[in-house]
Order: structure tokens, then sequence, then C-alpha cells
């Protein structure tokens, strides 16, 4: 199982991100938690392990890879802690090509290229 925690949900993925997530199994999705920018590091402790257990609760720890993208912060945090349980976490890398409007605003659209391991 993959379970997809970030604020990108898998029905939204392009035809290569499903792709590559089909070697993992069945996608989940799991929001991540939003962040407030004042948040302090006991608090963003506490998501994290929140998260952990909501996980732990998802499936056995040796059928679950979790894509974890997010706050940075708090994604060292449950990468740290979910890989001392020996489930493993992927990051989705991508290419960003960015064009710029006329009025200066400026567009980026990111394209999937593969999952890589924490």
């Amino acid at each position: 199982m993959l379970i997809n925690l970030s604020n990108h949900p898998y029905r939204y993925w392009g035809t290569l991100q499903i792709e590559a997530s089909r070697c993992y199994g069945n996608v989940v999705d799991l929001p991540f938690p939003v962040v407030a920018p004042d948040a302090d590091s006991q608090k963003l402790q506490t998501l994290a392990q929140n998260c952990v257990q909501e996980i732990l609760s998802m499936g056995e720890a040796n059928n679950i890879t979790v894509h974890v993208m997010g706050e940075m912060t708090l994604c060292f945090m449950i990468v740290k802690l979910l890989k001392e349980k020996g489930i493993r976490c992927v990051a989705s890398t991508t290419e960003r090509k960015t064009t710029y409007n006329d009025d200066g605003s400026k567009v980026s659209e990111f394209s999937f290229v593969r999952f890589r391991e924490y």
C-alpha cells in the first residue's frame, strides 16, 4: 500500500505518477496536516506523532510505503519516526517549467519524474 501523505490527492495525479505508484500497491490518501507558520517544535512533534499513529493504524508496517510531501520540517519529523519503525518513505520528484505573463505574474507547471526514497 502507498499512503499518500500530501495535499495532492491521488485522483489528480497525472498518468506517469499513477503508473509509477503501481509498484507500491493501492494508493490511499491521507491529507498532510496544516502547519501554522508560528508553530513551535512541540506542536510539530505532536503533529508528527499523530500522523505516524494514523499511518500505523492503516496497515502492517512491512506492507506500507508512505509518500511524504508537505511542510519541510514536519516532513522531516514524520520521515524520521516512520523510518525508525522500518517504514519506507518516498518523495515525488518533479520538473518545474516556469513562464511569465505580460503582467509579470509567474506561472509554474510541475511535471512528475519519479518517486525517490528518503
